[in-house]
């Protein structure tokens, strides 16, 4: 995760603006709101898959869990600023995605985050990832690595 992203490694997008909230006294996004951008940003990627989460997950048998959430700062957000999310799967695993989202104002990179999930049961033992979650990641994909 150490180079800029480009847009066009990401199929999928999602826009936000950065509310007064979000922001400290000198008007520069907090650390962690670019982790509740990322999770906006995923949960808005499932809609468009029309995967409703967690609800479909849940009937499967089990739910993702965060283990490693890893973000690499470019430039800061400002209060108003309209963001733009790429979002992909970078990586599906066994038992384990790999969400990446990148995010630009205008056309200056922000942000790149990683969020790894699990697929577990209840007990929070992993599980191999659902047929159809796989099936309909790797429909959309332009770009997912084979393993």
């Amino acid at each position: 995760m150490t180079s800029i992203p480009q847009r066009s490694e990401f199929g999928f997008f999602h826009g936000l603006r950065v509310r007064w909230s979000e922001v400290d006294p000198q008007g520069i996004v907090f650390n962690g709101n670019y982790l509740t951008y990322a999770d906006v940003a995923t949960t808005e990627y499932y809609r468009h898959l029309e995967i409703r989460y967690p609800a479909d997950l849940l009937r499967s048998g089990g739910d993702l869990f965060a283990v490693k959430n890893t973000l690499e700062y470019i430039a800061p957000a400002r209060y108003d600023d309209w963001l733009e999310m790429g979002v992909r799967v970078s990586r599906l695993g066994r038992s384990s995605l790999t969400f990446e989202v990148a995010i630009w104002c205008e056309e200056q990179a922000l942000t790149r985050v990683e969020l790894i999930y699990v697929y577990a049961d209840e007990q929070r033992r992993s599980q191999p990832l659902p047929e159809w979650l796989r099936t309909r990641i790797e429909a959309f994909e332009r770009n997912l690595p084979r393993e």
